[in-house]
């Protein structure tokens, strides 16, 4: 296995994360919204697994050595118009974690110089291959969070 710049323990430790905030919610719980625009855990869950589904796209891209600029996605309208609070949370970690361990599996045949191509992103900054990883990583931190203050708005709702 190659020795690369990111620990890909904490990417597949995701799927972990968001396993344990979720964990005793029920479905109602989990479709809660606080306001109409506000998403619910279960969007939340969805638009991380869009966004996973992209990222994992990037990261193909990257390594094809393609020069297209790497995809950005309308998150709010992906949500939205998917009816992501129609589907079922327990559903849309399956799926996360399907793409974690297709991932993970690839990663595992990279070389340290796979690690380090790069890609254009929809900004126009270069970006390693190692970056759009750690950022998804970041990415899902951050969405952690939004869960555990959706937790708390509910709590002081009831």
């Amino acid at each position: 296995m190659s020795q690369h710049q990111i620990d890909i323990r904490h990417y597949m430790d995701t799927h972990q994360q968001l396993k344990q905030a979720i964990e005793g919610l029920t479905e109602a719980q989990l479709k809660w919204k606080e306001a109409p625009h506000v998403w619910s855990v279960t969007e939340v869950l969805s638009h991380l697994a869009d966004h996973n589904i992209v990222v994992s796209f990037r990261i193909r891209e990257i390594l094809s050595g393609s020069s297209a600029r790497l995809p950005a996605f309308a998150q709010d309208p992906w949500v939205s118009h998917s009816k992501a609070n129609e589907s079922s949370a327990s559903v849309i970690l399956t799926i996360f974690h399907a793409l974690l361990i297709y991932n993970s599996l690839l990663f595992q045949r990279l070389t340290d110089e796979d690690w380090r191509k790069t890609g254009v992103n929809a900004k126009g900054e270069t970006i390693s291959l190692a970056e759009v990883v750690q950022a998804f990583i970041d990415h899902v931190q951050v969405h952690l969070r939004q869960i555990e203050r959706i937790k708390q708005a509910m709590a002081a709702a009831v």
